[in-house]
């Protein structure tokens, strides 16, 4: 599960994935979610192979918007096992949530938190963004935190092969369990 649906973040989820060998529900992409829950679940078990990445959005709403309903619905679903989230941070205040891990806009994974821009914040593990505050209430495994996907002043572009946001897909599948993850 990712926390950001905007064009950008498609096309950066769209690369990590295939970086991955995962499949992606693209349908899902949009600034906000354009989907319900119930629909995404359905995308999801038609997907051909596993693991599948799926992104959320808010469009900056601070409440409960349409991406973390359909979140929760899709984490809560029983016919879905989901391995972790990569909370993203935007500029909104919200509570936030606490995060496992963070990467940085230079790849280093933190115990702390990130902004935006992917810069480490020390003094917190809580990533603030639109779409996040509903994983707290939810059973996810592992939250890793990370800046604006796809963005990061340049450093997850496309077209250097989306490596930061590929790196947080990475570490998930690999503490999942699922063959074919890597830490790299």
């Amino acid at each position: 599960m990712v926390t950001d649906g905007d064009g950008v973040a498609r096309r950066t989820i769209e690369t990590a994935a295939r970086n991955i060998n995962a499949r992606t529900i693209s349908a899902s992409a949009g600034n906000p979610t354009p989907l319900t829950g119930d629909q995404i679940v359905e995308l999801i078990k038609q997907a051909k192979y596993d693991p599948v990445i799926v992104m959320f959005d808010d469009r900056g709403s601070p409440k409960k918007g349409k991406g973390e309903r359909a979140l929760e619905i899709v984490a809560k679903h029983p016919d879905i096992e989901v391995l972790g989230a990569i909370a993203v941070a935007s500029n909104t205040e919200t509570d936030g949530v606490p995060c496992h891990l963070a990467i940085t806009k230079d790849g280093e994974l933190i115990h702390g938190s990130v902004d935006k821009d992917g810069n480490p914040r020390w003094d917190s593990r809580v990533i603030q963004g639109d779409t996040v505050d509903i994983l707290k209430d939810l059973n996810i495994p592992i939250i890793i935190g990370i800046g604006d996907i796809g963005k990061m002043e340049g450093k997850d572009n496309v077209f250097l092969g989306a490596k930061i946001t590929t790196k947080a897909l990475n570490y998930i599948i690999s503490k999942g369990g699922l063959a074919g993850g890597s830490t790299g």
